[in-house]
């Protein structure tokens, strides 16, 4: 295909997957009644735990704000409901100046890094009510907690989001391996920069009083590495099993000049 042959298929896979964003994004739109419900569950804890349902609510301080708030989230989880078609043709794209390794290697860490990308959001949303809640408990007695819709929604997105790319992180060192880069031994002699990482990244992504979250979350990142190192050695091991030995020639057999 020459390079005007390249641009009109890829035009044509992109007018696809906008397609498929728009349609998803219509759909999610009807489902954003559920998605807020779901999302200010922790501000309806909040107000019943401090027994004033007028003190804790989610506000909106501009005239747009409600019609933003579901925009956004009718992006978000429209990207996620046409991920199948936009990938595919970014696959399909891609795909014809691939080897048939490389094919082989893409397909398999995307089938690892999609579960753990949504682990890590399942993760990050077990996580977040916890947030909410804690940092709810150091407001004054005669205070009022009011949620900006924007705001908190940034913070759940972002907090989904942060947790979700952390989790693939792993697929990233594996692949590295493969690519010859850094060898298992390399990457589990780094295990307590790793540990140290995963801990001051949760201290980050969740509140400094919520230490069991915190734990939780370092925890899992912490077994997410091992277990990249523990498969970088295994396919360590089966590369040298492979190769073929190599044997270094040795010096000539020393000779007698004399008679």
């Amino acid at each position: 295909m020459s390079l005007g042959q390249h641009l009109v298929e890829l035009r044509r896979r992109l007018i696809i997957s906008a397609l498929a964003l728009v349609v998803s994004m219509v759909v999610s739109f009807f489902l954003t009644d559920w998605i807020i419900w779901a999302m200010t569950e922790p501000i309806r804890v909040v107000a019943e735990q401090r027994g004033d349902t007028e003190a804790v609510k989610l506000m909106y301080s501009t005239i747009t704000g409600p019609f933003d708030m579901r925009l956004r989230i009718s992006f978000s989880v429209g990207i996620i409901l046409s991920a199948p078609i936009w990938l595919w043709q970014i696959w399909a794209f891609l795909m014809p100046g691939l080897t048939r390794k490389e094919i082989r290697y893409t397909v398999g860490f995307v089938s690892a890094a999609v579960p753990l990308f949504f682990a890590g959001v399942y993760t990050g949303w077990l996580v977040m009510p916890h947030i909410v809640e804690i940092m709810a408990t150091f407001s004054p007695e005669a205070s009022a907690n009011f949620y900006e819709g924007k705001y908190y929604y940034d913070f759940v997105f972002k907090l989904l989001l942060v947790v979700g790319v952390a989790f693939i992180i792993p697929v990233f060192l594996v692949a590295l391996n493969f690519a010859g880069i850094m060898s298992g031994k390399a990457i589990l002699k780094g295990w307590r920069v790793a540990i140290l990482i995963a801990v001051v990244f949760s201290g980050l992504a969740t509140p400094a009083a919520d230490i069991v979250s915190m734990l939780m979350l370092a925890a899992i990142l912490t077994v997410l590495y091992f277990a990249a190192a523990a498969l970088s050695l295994l396919l360590d091991l089966r590369r040298s099993r492979r190769a073929p030995e190599l044997t270094v020639p040795g010096p000539p057999p020393m000779t007698d000049p004399l008679p």
